[in-house]
């Protein structure tokens, strides 16, 4: 790679580091998102703590920070899909471990969301309806964010997607998977509790 796509690389880390959640919780309510809810910076959090407001903003900035460097990178190496898929998996990873929070971050939901609208487009529209679905049915911002990422990577195989970028999926959504255990013991521990006073 040239000195550009190095560079395009590294800029696509720090600019999915940006902490929006974070910054606009501090912005609209004076408050350290980290501090209230789960804890953490992301949408769904931001959404519940301080409004619907933030959390939709907090969402667009999430998911630019995803698709910005990506879309930079295709249009900017066409021919080399190691430039954006190292563009998107290092945005990912920006969000989840980010410097400016001592590498701590958020789930990387809608940041592999932005990812993928870049990369997979196609594929975005089926993920889109089986996460409002699923969020639907169990009235869980986090069911539809575990259930999209579980299905996923499928979509992209079923689209005919190329290897690497399928690769990158399935990493993605384990990602997205692993970070969601600690809502998934939540939702098994409120599910026994309804189960034995029920």
């Amino acid at each position: 790679m040239d000195i550009l796509a190095v560079s395009l690389v590294a800029l696509s880390y720090f600019l999915g580091g940006v902490p929006s959640g974070y910054i606009i919780a501090r912005r609209v309510r004076g408050i350290d998102i980290r501090k209230h809810g789960s804890g953490n910076p992301g949408t769904a959090n931001v959404y519940r703590s301080v409004g619907r407001k933030a959390g939709l903003l907090t969402l667009a900035a999430d998911a630019l920070k995803g698709f910005l460097p990506v879309y930079l990178a295709i249009v900017f190496y066409p021919e080399q899909q190691a430039v954006s898929l190292l563009c998107g998996a290092m945005a990912i990873i920006g969000h989840v471990w980010t410097v400016f929070l001592n590498f701590g971050g958020g789930k990387g939901v809608a940041t592999t969301a932005g990812v993928f609208l870049a990369l997979l487009p196609r594929c975005m529209g089926p993920a889109a309806i089986i996460f409002f679905v699923a969020m639907g049915l169990s009235g869980h911002i986090s069911v539809g964010s575990m259930t999209t990422a579980a299905v996923f990577p499928f979509l992209a195989l079923m689209a005919g997607s190329p290897p690497a970028y399928t690769a990158l999926a399935f990493a993605s959504s384990s990602l997205i998977l692993y970070k969601h255990i600690p809502n998934l013991r939540k939702l098994l521990r409120e599910r026994a509790q309804l189960e034995k006073h029920g």
